[in-house]
């Protein structure tokens, strides 16, 4: 496994705190403020306008953000083999692809094993494969070698004001009871609807990574925020053993 991995490992369970819920105007010093805590992944949701209703952010805005957290680059666009180069150079240190988005998402995953981190090329990429609440968990079966976190989505992408989807729980348990049977070590990421009214919940679920943007950024108390979500995580993993 690359450095990237074994960093990413080494700080779960742990929050990715979405940039798209924070002041656009103030970026920086939003980000800055989740310095004052122990989250290390900031997470750029970017959407097309296709293969989502809504458009976000690019590379241009990605390499413009100054911050010594990681960028944990969702992308949410339609036929990414040939538009990754991009987020890439723009110092993703997480990439993580839709299957749903490509015909060819095997070639996608394969081309970006064979890409360096821009920002440190010994350190590598972390390939992440995200699922969408209606794609059965089937079609992880071919894939699993080629991955390093999957990513169950919460919500359908590309609508606000949804709320978490229950049978994502199931989904969770399935996919860790299937990287287990497999032997594989393959972190396990849940995507939208999070909150900290659910976040204890989802917790117990023993999920790796959990995307929160809202919840964090909410106007008032990001920095408190922060720190209570990660602390919720990192108690019911103690709970757990």
């Amino acid at each position: 496994m690359s450095k990237g991995f074994e960093r990413l490992r080494a700080m779960t369970p742990t929050i990715s705190v979405g940039v798209n819920a924070a002041d656009m105007m103030k970026v920086g010093s939003e980000l800055s403020l989740l310095e004052q805590t122990r989250v290390e992944l900031a997470h750029f949701d970017v959407m097309d306008g296709c293969f989502t209703p809504m458009m976000t952010l690019g590379p241009p805005f990605i390499k413009a953000v100054k911050t010594p957290l990681l960028k944990d680059v969702h992308l949410m666009i339609e036929e990414p083999l040939d538009k990754v180069d991009a987020y890439v150079a723009a110092g993703a240190d997480v990439i993580t692809v839709h299957a749903e988005s490509s015909t060819h998402i095997h070639r996608v995953l394969q081309k970006l094993g064979g890409m360096e981190n821009a920002n440190d090329p010994a350190r590598g990429l972390v390939r992440g494969l995200a699922l969408n609440p209606g794609t059965p968990l089937a079609v992880l079966d071919p894939l699993l070698d080629e991955v390093e976190l999957i990513m169950l989505l919460g919500i359908n992408p590309g609508w606000g004001g949804q709320n978490f989807i229950v049978s994502t729980f199931s989904r969770m348990a399935e996919v860790k009871d299937m990287i287990v049977n497999l032997g594989k070590d393959i972190l396990v990421c849940v995507d939208g609807g999070v909150t900290k009214g659910n976040i204890a919940k989802i917790a117990e679920a023993g999920v790796d990574v959990v995307v929160t943007g809202s919840a964090v950024f909410d106007g008032q108390d990001p920095v408190g925020n922060a720190r209570f979500m990660l602390e919720t995580l990192g108690s019911q993993r103690a709970v757990q053993g």
